[in-house]
């Protein structure tokens, strides 16, 4: 798989972007494949490990309402799903059909041999360098991440501009973000700083750590930190701004890493059917319609999030590096030394 530095969302971007997508994704894709309608409804049931806040997972009621399949939804931060999954598949009992996460988490769990082939037809309107060519994973939204901030308590002017301006005395004790070091996607975030600051990355890293921040489990718990105003300012998805209720707003940057996530049906599922059209019902116009009305940057043409500067946060988008399973295991131990000095 290669790596992007621009996500298309809509037909209305430059078209200047349309030519470096194209050079950046990996081409072609499995071939798709429709879903049995009526064996997943016979099976009646789809479970789904996600990482979609239950609030934002719209596609979840739109798709029972529809197809008279119950969800049995389980979420977690994609760190939490993997070590679930992992565990399950391990000891011969995988207990999910679907799994949705990051990428990173996302492509060890494929590497396993976790995930059965299968494409839906609806992500064939997806940028065709978005399909994966096993069609082993299948793209569905992104997460560019920024800075949060408390508008109670920042005002617009004085918060922060750009990822530097977080070391900044005044932010000391008032930063929230999630433990690098537990985190697989904040290891992976920090990790591909290296994108805009070059091997400066690290001292970054350790420059954050020297400000004390709030550390939490995932992303999602930062927003509860800066609503409660425990923290001022803190790292994590901009989505949030909209699933959030509270004095939220995000840093409109230059450029915005971002996560793409992905939905697998599991190799050995117990609804594969279900699965299968879970993952359709998810790609399809009404599904991303349904995500990207909760602020969800998804990737049917057309469809834009409702969040503020939506379109110019999709035309900065750079998407993380992706490390080996070794890679993340050995960036998590280094954080835990940055990070809690031991």
């Amino acid at each position: 798989m290669k790596k992007a530095t621009f996500l298309m969302f809509s037909r209305s971007l430059p078209a200047n972007l349309f030519g470096v997508i194209a050079i950046l994704f990996a081409c072609g894709g499995a071939r798709a494949q429709a879903p049995d309608i009526d064996a997943a409804k016979k099976e009646g049931s789809v479970i789904v490990y996600g990482s979609v806040v239950p609030q934002a997972m719209q596609i979840n009621a739109g798709f029972e309402k529809k197809y008279g399949v119950r969800v049995e939804y389980w979420r977690a931060d994609s760190t939490s799903i993997m070590d679930r999954a992992l565990t399950e598949w391990r000891a011969g009992r995988p207990g999910f059909d679907v799994l949705e996460g990051a990428r990173a988490p996302q492509i060890i769990m494929k590497r396993e041999g976790m995930f059965a082939s299968y494409n839906p037809p609806s992500a064939e309107k997806f940028p065709e360098q978005f399909k994966e060519k096993d069609g082993l994973m299948t793209a569905w939204r992104a997460l560019p991440m920024s800075i949060l901030y408390n508008t109670e308590l920042v005002m617009a002017g004085e918060a922060p501009k750009k990822w530097d301006d977080l070391l900044d005395s005044k932010w000391r004790g008032f930063i929230g973000m999630p433990d690098p070091s537990l985190h697989a996607t904040t290891a992976t975030f920090l990790w591909s700083l290296k994108k805009t600051m070059g091997e400066r990355w690290l001292d970054f890293a350790r420059g954050l750590a020297k400000q004390k921040p709030r550390m939490v489990s995932a992303l999602a718990p930062v927003t509860d930190q800066i609503i409660r105003g425990e923290v001022r300012v803190g790292i994590t998805y901009i989505k949030f701004v909209k699933q959030y209720k509270g004095p939220l707003d995000y840093v409109l940057m230059d450029q915005h890493l971002a996560d793409p996530n992905y939905m697998s049906v599991g190799s050995k599922a117990r609804h594969p059917n279900a699965g299968k059209l879970y993952m359709e019902y998810a790609c399809s116009q009404e599904g991303q319609k349904a995500m990207a009305a909760e602020a969800e940057f998804v990737l049917y043409p057309g469809i834009t999030p409702a969040v503020k500067n939506a379109d110019k946060v999709a035309q900065t988008m750079s998407l993380m590096e992706v490390p080996t399973g070794e890679e993340l295991k050995k960036l998590m131990d280094n954080f835990h030394t940055i990070f809690s000095g031991t």
